[in-house]
Formats: structure tokens, C-alpha cells, sequence
């Protein structure tokens, strides 16, 4: 017996397979299991191969049984196997799955017999295995088509219900598991589901939900990743911080001591020494150079010794009689001045090789006091008193702080200004004065109030603080006013009186510590000219400074206001 893979009817011997199978080339092929047409017969076997693979090979199967029972003699045996030898002694080498389309349509009707014959066996053979894995059927009783008859009732994959045919099993899977389908059975309209971070479209919402929730868990995965790698990279970051910063302020801090110990060696407090050994070395210095002889070093250390013993200047740096002077040019020069006011007497005193350099504020509470000591109103709180050397200047202020005077002022200095080159402003001035009974004020200019950076104000309070004891209108007026204390950054001076030109402008008189004794000199002769007083005037344009402090001296103090202070 003999089967066609085509349609599956069964023929008795081989000439009538071969005009069967000739018919179906004339008529057309078709497909036994899902009725495919249209296509030559090649391209039919390889479609029976490879959609209908199992319904193939148990079809195989059943008709090897089933011609098994009619084979009951060994002639009708032999006969059999001759005519299965005779097609395929005719039939070509290659499967029709390996032939090219243009090939296949070309075949004989001949060829074409031996060919399928070829193929079929050649199947059943290569897919023996599938006996072992419970595959084949056994079942016998034959109803409908051949197709049919093979398999037996189909069990859905899906749920495993078994419907009688296969049609019904297709309607099942079609309405009950559309869903699970690759490509959407059911009805078109089925609306779609789209990922939106791979734009896949899915039926069902929950295997969407599980591909999206597939896609999380990478992106938590992999933001864990990067969590884990910024951690690491912060942590780097401040470990890179903390060296920066630890470097930073290791170099902040030798800056820090660098101009720390400038400002001890600029301030004079570097433990360099004070008057004494500064004076000492420039003269040794001096000998040294050939500038000056041996003995004239041990005359002047001798003197020096002299007066720091007892406690008063040498008077080697004193100019006297300046405001006498000055009245005496004004009255016969100076036409460009409407009116000037000269406060009381008092003497000029420059820096010497001793303190040079940090010496000012001492020069100038020596020029204040000079005027103090010549005006008769401080006689009570100066009696007896001369003009002090700079090292017992430093031991009145380290005195007056030992009595309660300026406490934040002494913390600054260490409390300590003897054996040093330290600075002393406005501040310790007042100290001093308040000290010995005096009363004065300090005024702050802590900003400039003219255009410029410059201080108009300043110029006018001083004006105020000389013309209040103004009679009449002489062009030249020698009030009784003490000099002030003039204080600016790194550096202090002494104001004498102020000038009010023609064209109302004003200029200060200021004695500065660092004129030599031999330039003021030349104000004290009889012919003086004005070029003499350029070192004295001071206009408004020339005092810049962003700051000023002035220490004013205004009388004595009461016993009350001692007890105040």
C-alpha cells in the first residue's frame, strides 16, 4: 500500500502512486493540512516539512502500520520492496528542500514521483527519534480524513483540553488563548500596549508589566551600579578636599606666621632690642664706616647712659621756638593767607638714629607735652616734670596700665613696651595723658567724607577747635590751644594751626617727627620765605589716608573725673 503526502489516499502499487502523483501536478498541489496552494511541488515538501513536521511523521507512521498488515506473504513482500527499488533507483540525490525554485520547476512528472518518494522516506527515517519521546500514536480507529484519523483527539497545548478535531482545537486556541499567541488571533480591534522604554506592543497588560518591570529592574540594577561607583567617586572627591584644605590651611598659616612676625619686627616686637640697643649699634656702625672716632662713640654712649638713667630726654633733637617764628612770617609775608590761627608755644623734636623707624608717637607725645609744660593751666598735674626719654615714656604707659588704664590696649602690646621698638598710636597717648591728670579726647575720621578720599571734615573740626578763642579779626592768632596728635596708618604727626586762604580754602601746620632738626632750622631765621613752610602746609588734597584719629587736649581733669576714669 501506498500513501500520497499530498492528500493522503492510499493506492495499492507503485503505478498507481506514480499517475496519482502526476495527477496532482497537473491539477495543482495541495496542502493535506492546512489546504496551502499555489506552489510547485519543491516548495510543498519543504512547507509539509518544516509547518506540519509531527502531523508528517505520524501519518509516516500509521501508513507503515498500516501496510505492515496487509504484507501477510513474502511474494506480495518482495514485491513491495522491487517497486519502492525501482523509484528509487530513478530519484535524485538531493531532498527537495535543497533545490532552488527554478530547478523544481522544471522537473519531469517522473522526477517529480521520485523526488517525493525520496522525500518521504528520507523524513521517516531522520525522525525515527521521535518514537522515543511518546510521539506516534496508536490509535486504530479511523475517522474523517486520513489527517485526522492519525492523531487521534488533539489536547490544547495551552490548558490541555482535548477537543475530536482539529478545527475545534484551532477555534479553541484562537478564542481562549489569543493572548498567548505571537502574532494576535483574535479580534484586530484588540487594543496594543506599548513599552515605553523599547516601544515593544503587547495584548495583555500583564506581560507588559512584566517586561516593564524586566527593564526596571536593569535600570536598579544598573542605577545601583552607578550608586555604588558615586560613592566611590565622593568619597575620593572629599578625601581630594580634605588634602586640598589640609594644604590650604598649612600654607594660610605660614602666611599667616610670616606676617605675623613682619608685623613684630615692623611693630617692635620681635624681641630685637628697644632705644638703647638700636642707638648703640648705629653708632657702632658709624665707627665702623670711619664716620665717626672712637671717642667721640664712648662721649655720646656716655651721655646716652646718662640720660636713660635718669629718665629725661638729651634735648639733641630739639627745635625751639617755632610758633614765634611762624607769627613773625605772617605778619610781614604771606598775602595769601586771610587769616591763620597758631596754637600755644611748643617745641619740635625728630626722630634719632635710636628710634628711627618707630619712633614717631613718642616724638610727638614729646611736642604735645612741651606745649603743656610751657602753659601755666597744667602746672598742677605737670609739676616738676621735664620732657622724658622715649625708654621712660615706654615705663609711664606700662605705669598707667599697671593702674587700670586701657586694659585691651596693654593685652595687644604683651603689656610690654620696655627693651622694645613697639609702635604706640592715639591710644596710648590719651592713656598716658589721662594718666598724668590731663583731659583730652580722641576723635575718629574713620571715612572719607570729601571727594577723592578726602577729609574736609577733619579740616573744619580743627578750625573749629583753634578759632574758638578768636578776638577781633588780626590776621595772625596765637591762641592758647595745645598742639593735637595727628594719627594715621603708619605713621603720626603734630598739628600747630591751620591757615584760611583768600579763597576760603584750608591748609593745616604740621610738625613732623621725621623733618631733621636742620630743616626746621631755617624757619627760625629773620628772612624766612615761604618755601621754608611747604614741609609745614598741608592742604586737603594732601591728606588721603582712609582714616584718621586726633587726640585733643581740653584742660585739666576735676578730682571727679579722675575718680571716673
Amino acid at each position: 500500500m501506498f500513501s500520497c503526502d499530498i492528500c493522503g489516499e492510499t493506492v495499492t502499487s507503485a503505478p498507481d502512486m506514480k499517475a496519482h502523483l502526476n495527477a496532482h501536478l497537473e491539477n495543482g498541489v495541495i496542502c493535506p493540512f492546512c489546504k496551502l496552494s499555489g506552489v510547485n511541488y519543491d516548495e510543498m515538501c519543504f512547507h509539509i516539512e518544516t509547518a506540519h513536521f509531527e502531523q508528517s511523521e505520524l501519518e509516516r507512521n500509521f501508513q507503515r502500520n498500516h501496510t505492515m498488515q496487509y504484507r501477510t506473504s513474502d511474494n506480495k513482500r518482495d514485491n513491495t520492496l522491487q517497486c519502492r527499488m525501482e523509484v528509487n533507483s530513478r530519484l535524485p540525490s538531493a531532498c527537495a528542500s535543497n533545490h532552488p525554485r527554478s530547478s523544481a520547476q522544471n522537473l519531469s512528472k517522473d522526477g517529480a514521483l521520485k523526488h517525493k518518494t525520496c522525500c518521504s522516506e528520507n523524513l521517516t527515517e531522520s525522525r525515527k527519534f521521535q518514537k522515543s519521546r511518546g510521539k506516534q500514536s496508536d490509535r486504530t480507529k479511523i475517522k474523517g480524513p486520513i489527517y485526522e484519523t492519525m492523531y487521534g483527539p488533539p489536547e490544547c497545548p495551552f490548558c490541555g483540553k482535548i477537543e475530536i478535531c482539529s478545527q475545534d482545537m484551532e477555534t479553541h486556541v484562537k478564542t481562549k488563548h489569543a493572548n498567548l499567541l505571537d502574532t494576535p488571533l483574535g479580534d484586530c480591534d484588540q487594543p496594543l500596549y506599548h513599552c515605553p522604554m523599547c516601544g515593544l506592543s503587547c495584548t495583555n497588560y500583564h506581560i507588559l508589566q512584566e517586561h516593564v518591570d524586566l527593564h526596571l529592574e536593569e535600570s536598579n540594577f544598573r542605577q545601583g551600579m552607578d550608586s555604588v561607583q558615586c560613592s566611590r567617586d565622593l568619597e575620593l572627591a572629599h578625601q581630594l578636599q580634605q588634602e586640598e584644605d589640609r594644604k590650604r590651611h598649612s600654607e594660610e598659616s605660614r602666611q599667616e606666621g610670616e606676617e605675623f612676625q613682619k608685623l613684630q619686627r615692623q611693630y617692635g616686637l620681635d624681641n630685637s632690642g628697644g632705644y638703647k640697643q638700636q642707638q648703640l649699634r648705629n653708632m657702632e656702625i658709624e665707627v665702623s664706616r670711619g664716620r665717626m672716632h672712637a671717642s667721640e662713640f664712648h662721649r655720646r654712649k656716655a651721655d646716652m647712659m646718662e640720660s636713660l638713667a635718669i629718665g629725661i630726654d638729651d634735648g639733641k633733637t630739639r627745635t625751639s621756638g617755632i610758633i614765634e617764628a611762624l607769627h613773625r612770617y605772617y605778619q610781614n609775608a604771606a598775602a595769601e593767607v586771610r587769616q591763620v590761627w597758631l596754637s600755644a608755644a611748643v617745641d619740635h623734636f625728630h626722630s634719632s638714629s635710636g628710634d628711627k623707624g618707630w619712633g614717631c608717637g613718642y616724638r610727638n607725645f614729646q611736642m604735645l607735652l612741651s606745649s603743656l609744660l610751657q602753659n601755666d593751666a597744667y602746672n598742677d598735674c605737670l609739676t616738676g616734670m621735664s620732657i622724658p626719654c622715649i625708654p621712660k615714656i615706654q615705663t609711664m604707659i606700662e605705669d598707667a596700665w599697671k593702674e587700670g588704664f586701657d586694659p585691651q590696649g596693654a593685652s595687644q602690646l604683651n603689656n610690654r613696651l620696655q627693651g622694645t621698638k613697639a609702635w604706640i598710636g592715639a591710644c596710648e597717648v590719651y592713656t598716658l595723658l589721662t594718666s598724668l591728670g590731663v583731659k583730652c579726647h580722641i576723635i575718629d575720621f574713620h571715612k572719607s567724607t570729601g571727594p577723592l578720599g578726602t577729609h574736609p571734615r577733619l579740616f573744619e573740626w580743627i578750625l573749629n577747635y583753634y578759632s574758638l578763642e578768636r578776638e577781633g579779626n588780626p590776621k595772625v592768632v596765637c591762641t592758647s590751644k595745645p598742639p593735637i596728635y595727628l594719627q594715621h596708618q603708619g605713621h603720626s604727626r603734630t598739628v600747630i594751626g591751620i591757615e584760611e586762604r583768600k579763597n576760603r580754602t584750608l591748609c593745616l601746620l604740621i610738625l613732623d617727627p621725621g623733618c631733621p632738626s636742620r630743616e626746621m632750622q631755617k624757619l627760625l631765621k629773620q628772612d624766612a620765605e615761604a618755601n621754608s613752610l611747604k614741609q609745614l602746609r598741608k592742604f586737603v588734597g594732601n591728606l588721603k589716608h582712609q582714616q584718621y584719629q586726633i587726640v585733643a587736649v581740653e584742660g585739666v581733669l576735676s578730682p571727679e573725673e579722675k575718680v571716673g576714669d
